[in-house]
């Protein structure tokens, strides 16, 4: 996986849950959850859409996941490099 196609899947894990997202403008370093307003429920629907876009099942650590679009690249791009067994322990 590369950054385009990691920034690709974070563009659709936002629009699972908001639909109609601008992503205009947006700084990559500013909070997803504010910009787009999710609640608590939408945020971690993104984290299991933001997830399983990436490949794998949703565990405790994405249940803290990114909240910037650079950080969900970056957390993709690291789960991209990790061996399988590494993940899960």
């Amino acid at each position: 996986m590369n950054h385009d196609q990691a920034g690709a899947f974070v563009r659709r894990a936002v629009r699972d849950v908001v639909p109609d997202a601008d992503f205009t403008g947006l700084d990559p370093d500013t909070s997803l959850r504010e910009t787009f307003e999710m609640d608590s429920l939408d945020f971690l629907e993104f984290a299991e859409a933001l997830a399983g876009l990436g490949g794998r099942e949703l565990t405790e650590d994405d249940h803290a996941a990114p909240d910037t679009w650079n950080g969900c690249v970056a957390r993709l791009l690291t789960a991209a490099e990790t061996p399988a067994r590494g993940r899960n322990g």
